[in-house]
Order: structure tokens, then sequence, then C-alpha cells
């Protein structure tokens, strides 16, 4: 198998040399030092070669994609050369990103869960096919993708842009191995990118995924009952776990009423400390009804006082390293902790909200996620907004707890 540095390091020889992948697939060296990867295969018992494209405009990787593409032309009982010459004569008429995608997803589908295969296509249509779904592939530059993704990554949806990017670079590499185009212009952006959510902090961001998650988490049986009904309430709220740990009886308001509402003091946001002194500060959460039947099932659950979520002695609430234990328990080492669920909120309701057409939905769930800084923060009203965040609260625990036991179920 080739590496990248085996590459680099290759050096013309007098004739051509070749470097031999796996599979069938070999990257040619002329002597002039040109590279290109090609492709060896069989077709009606004569061996025959397809040239795939340049190096390093199409990397390692790329060529790998492009070779399973050609296979699977192959498997499909079709000559993969005869496809590309045909492929070329319908470039010339200009096939748009669209029908190249759609042909890509087609072909793909069958490799993937229905689950995924689903959020990719729902991907591309919100995200990319709006823009540049009906330009001729071909006639696509990297501007017009990196414009693409810019508009994603104003919403804040950072990782949801590099998985999208990469989706389209999966088509363009598709569309060259076709002979629809000749470079990738999505790969040729992806260090123009903001970087991604940083990493210390793992999440999930597939909505049946977390459900699976939030079962797995019911299921361990042996945990307080405070500490998975404060995960099932981190879940719905996304607000630091931290401030979840610490909440007190005496935050909530109107539970039983129209608007309930959890009144976060100041002191326990993330503020300058002179911020935290000031009660205009307290952070508003609209409750949706998942989330008053989790707090209220937690009251329930523990006649303490002040803590709603109170350790195993009783005199203190939960503590940090008890909320991660539960996932590492529950088996999401490595894959989704605590506070990955805000970077899972965000990321699926700006995608939802894309989808929705409600693109000023963006700015709302950033408030929601207390992400409104500096003098802008100073200057806004702490219940701006409200209605459409609870509305947007609602959206998202009707979406997450579909299909869950009620919280109820956790302290019987």
């Amino acid at each position: 198998m080739l590496t990248e540095r085996t590459i680099a390091a290759a050096k013309p020889a007098e004739r051509e040399l070749r470097l031999f992948d796996g599979g069938g697939l070999y990257l040619a060296i002329r002597p002039t030092g040109g590279k290109s990867w090609k492709w060896k295969y069989r077709w009606q018992g004569r061996e025959k070669k397809l040239t795939i494209g340049p190096y390093p405009l199409l990397s390692l990787k790329d060529a790998r994609r492009a070779r399973d593409g050609a296979r699977t032309e192959l498997l499909a009982g079709r000559d993969p050369g005869t496809t590309l010459q045909l492929a070329k004569r319908r470039a010339k008429d200009g096939e748009t990103f669209k029908e190249v995608a759609m042909s890509w997803h087609k072909a793909k589908a069958p490799t993937l869960s229905p689950r995924y295969s689903g959020q990719v296509l729902a991907r591309l249509e919100a995200n990319v096919f709006p823009r540049i779904g009906k330009m001729p592939i071909g006639q696509i530059t990297p501007v017009d993708v990196l414009e693409t993704i810019r508009i994603i990554e104003r919403r804040g949806a950072k990782t949801m842009a590099h998985e999208v990017r990469g989706h389209m670079s999966e088509v363009f590499v598709w569309a060259i191995a076709s002979g629809l185009a000749e470079t990738d212009p999505a790969g040729i952006i992806r260090k123009a990118l903001a970087p991604a959510s940083k990493s210390n902090f793992p999440a999930i961001l597939a909505i049946d995924d977390l459900k699976e998650l939030i079962k797995a988490i019911d299921a361990v049986s042996h945990a307080l009952k405070a500490t998975r009904l404060a995960s099932r309430f981190l879940a719905l709220t996304a607000v630091r776990p931290g401030v979840v740990r610490l909440a007190e009886r005496g935050e909530f308001e109107e539970l039983d009423g129209a608007t309930p509402l959890w009144r976060i003091p100041a002191a326990k946001m993330k503020l300058s400390k002179a911020l935290k002194a000031d009660s205009r500060r307290d952070f508003l959460v609209p409750l949706s009804t998942q989330a008053v039947a989790t707090v209220q099932a937690a009251m329930t659950a523990s006649r303490h006082k002040a803590w709603l979520f109170p350790g195993l002695i009783g005199r203190a609430p939960i503590s940090d390293s008890t909320l991660s234990q539960l996932y590492l328990d529950a088996g999401y080492r490595g894959r989704h902790v605590p506070h990955g669920w805000r970077a899972s909120f965000s990321t699926i309701m700006n995608e939802w909200a894309a989808q929705h057409g409600r693109e000023d939905d963006t700015d709302i769930i950033d408030r929601m996620l207390a992400h409104v800084k500096g003098d802008v923060e100073a200057a806004y009203n702490r219940a701006a907004y409200l209605p459409r965040r609870r509305e947007l609260a609602q959206a998202w625990a009707d979406m997450l707890m579909e299909g869950i036991s009620p919280p109820g179920s956790l302290i019987t």
C-alpha cells in the first residue's frame, strides 16, 4: 500500500515508473516527472487500463475512491472505460452538480446505513443544491465551493461545514472518474475552512444516534436516579454541565403553567467576575414539556430542599466526574461526553433551521447556548426572542425524545 510520503519521495526514472497501491491502482511516474493515477482491470478476458487523473491534483485518497467507483461499474457489468467515454460526451452538455451528486449518492447508498445515507442527501439538499446544484459540474470553481461552505460556517456549524465539504469532494472525485470534471475544487479549499469544533468534547451529531445514547444511559441501572435525570435534562437544555449539576429547586418558575422557565443566576454563568454579581445577567431557559417532566421527576425522586440533582450523600449535588462516568459506563468513551450535548444541539438545530428555511434562527440558537458576547450581550434584553426560543426548545425535545421512555420510568 502506498503512502503520501512514499509518493512524494519517488523520483522519475529513464522509463515510466509504476508504484502499485492495491486493487489494480497504481501511480505512473513519467521520465519528465509527471505523475498520474491509473487503474488496471480485466474486461471480457482482456487487460485494460483506465487513466483516473493527475497527481497531486488527485490525492491518494481521491484515487482510491475513484478506483472504487470504477470497480462498482465493473461489478454492475459495465466497462468502466466505455462509461468514461460516454461521460465525457455528457460533460460537453454540462451535467449539473445536482445530477452528478444524485448519481454518486445512488451508487454510494448501498454502502451506508439508511439513516446516514439519508443524512448525507439531506445535507446536500439543504446546503449545496440551492447554491450550485444547477451549475455544470465541470465549471464549478474553488471559489464557488468556498462561498457555499462559508454560509454553513456563518451559522456556527463549523463541524458540519467540514462534513459537507467532504461530501462535495467525493462527488467531484466521482465526476473526475466519470469524465465529467477535471478537478476537485472541494479538495482544493479544504485548508481554507475554519477549524472544526474543538475535539476536547466528543459529540454525536445525528439525532437517531443520540436517541440510542439516551437509551444506553437510561439502562445504566447502578447509576443514581439523580445522575440519569441530570443527563436527560442536560440533553434537553444543552446548558453547560456544571450549571445543570448545580441546578436548584428555587430556580424554576411556572412548571405547571404555560411558560415554564429556568432562571439561572448570573453567578453560575460563564461571565466575568464583575458581571456575575449583576442579576440582570441571569440566564433564562424556556423549558420544553419534556424538560418540565424531567424536573418534576427529579423533584419527586429526591426531597432535598436545595439541589435538584443531589449526590449520594445528599448534602451536595452530583459531581462532574459522576456525570462523566455515566457516559463511560454506557459504553460511549471517546464518542460523547456531557459537554458534547451543546455541539449536538448547535449542529442539528442549525441544520434543521436551514432545511426549514429559517436561517434567521441561527442567532437565536446562539442565544440559547449563551454565546452572545461583549457589548452585544450587555445591550440585549435577557428575554429577547423568548417565544421563539421556546418553540426551538420544543422542536429539539420532540426530535430527541421521540420513542424514548418518559423520565418517570427512571424513578420507579
